[in-house]
């Protein structure tokens, strides 16, 4: 882990190696997200617009100990940039434990509070759209500890620059989720339940596998002491933190606006589900070099590699504008296309059709400036 000062630290291959297995990752997982609305939509839209206001209030969530993840991360990458083993271990172990208790902390708020935090955050709804909604929110809420369990390893993965792990527990555990919705909403007729039964099982799954992995394999040194380290804690969560509350602060809005829309009926409510559904394709590429931004320059950072920090970071946010652009326009262009696997309604597809327009030409402009630029000012923080 020793190097020369002014090294070159990441060839151009080795920035290809990390963002495409980031790139096909989150592909997948959106793929397997918009096959999850299809086979969900054979149930009707009020079942689409069920899942789609708990995931839009699941994101919020899921955002917070999340961000916990990505500073550990961040802290982690620092400590590899340093050549220091021992602090990547311990870096590691306080990851797990902090992330694992605030998962656990949601799931029990999400499960006590099921109905009074639909109804406080969406006001009255349609009773068919409410029911399905309480089912999936229930199932979603036990999976949070698994899912940030998983979040925690495939960070720690990025961290050392192997993201193809992560790439392949996701493609296994989606794999999963979608064979579980075709027994369970098809097979088994279980409509809503059987969707959410199935996305708890592929999260499970995922938590087991990326342990497996992280503890057998030499790759991340954890370390197996159970215990606070209240210095190494204190920085992951100096940086955490703040991201989360960015992170919340745009969710927060997206609830809102959730809000609102679920007073325009039904039709409004599964528009935007499948605008937010199709569009995120258009933000795999910002996505990628956001999670990829986090591994470069952290590691840049803790090597004390200022300079080529900052060229390694506006080198790949330059790339992921040209994607966000060329992608955007090929969604404008085949919407329609698109749309008719949805088995919408007249009234639905005209407002996606003015949604996705909206929602593509503004992440054109803004999406990779303002969620892949922070991930490299975050590597900043922290560092001993």
């Amino acid at each position: 882990m020793h190097r020369r000062a002014g090294e070159i630290m990441f060839t151009n291959k080795q920035l290809r190696n990390l963002v495409i297995p980031l790139v096909l990752e989150q592909l997948l997982s959106v793929a397997i997200g918009m096959a999850d609305i299809m086979m969900v939509a054979s149930c009707g839209e009020a079942a689409v617009s069920g899942i789609s206001l708990v995931d839009t209030l699941s994101v919020l969530l899921i955002g917070l100990f999340g961000a916990v993840a990505s500073g550990g991360a961040v802290t982690v990458a620092q400590y590899i940039g340093k050549g220091d083993r021992e602090k990547v271990a311990r870096a590691s172990n306080q990851l797990f434990l902090a992330v694992s208790a605030m998962s656990c902390v949601f799931m029990t708020v999400s499960l006590l509070g099921n109905r009074q935090i639909l109804a406080g955050t969406y006001g009255n709804i349609d009773a068919e759209v409410m029911r399905n909604a309480r089912i999936y929110f229930y199932f979603n809420a036990v999976s949070f500890p698994f899912l940030g369990i998983y979040n925690s390893g495939a960070a720690l993965f990025r961290a050392v620059g192997n993201s193809r792990v992560s790439m392949k527990v996701s493609l296994f555990s989606n794999l999963v989720n979608v064979a579980g919705n075709a027994l369970l909403i098809y097979g088994l007729k279980m409509g809503v339940a059987g969707a959410a039964i199935s996305t708890l099982a592929s999260r499970l799954l995922s938590a087991a596998a990326i342990c497996f992995l992280l503890f057998r394999g030499g790759d991340v040194p954890v370390s197996r002491k159970i215990g606070l380290d209240r210095p190494i804690l204190h920085k992951i969560l100096y940086i955490g933190i703040p991201s989360g509350l960015e992170s919340s602060i745009f969710q927060v809005g997206k609830i809102l606006l959730s809000s609102l829309t679920a007073s325009f009926g039904t039709a409004a409510i599964t528009a935007n589900a499948v605008t937010g559904n199709v569009g995120n394709f258009q933000l795999i590429p910002a996505g990628a070099v956001g999670t990829a931004i986090v591994t470069v320059v952290g590691q840049c950072v803790g090597a004390g590699e200022y300079r080529q920090a900052r060229q390694y970071m506006f080198k790949l946010l330059r790339a992921a504008y040209f994607f966000v652009a060329v992608i955007g326009i090929g969604l404008i262009v085949f919407r329609e296309p698109i749309f008719g696997m949805y088995q919408l309604s007249e009234e639905t597809t005209r407002l996606t059709g003015q949604l996705l327009c909206y929602h593509c030409i503004c992440c054109m402009l803004m999406h990779p400036l303002a969620f892949a630029l922070p991930n490299g000012l975050r590597e900043t923080c922290g560092l001993p």
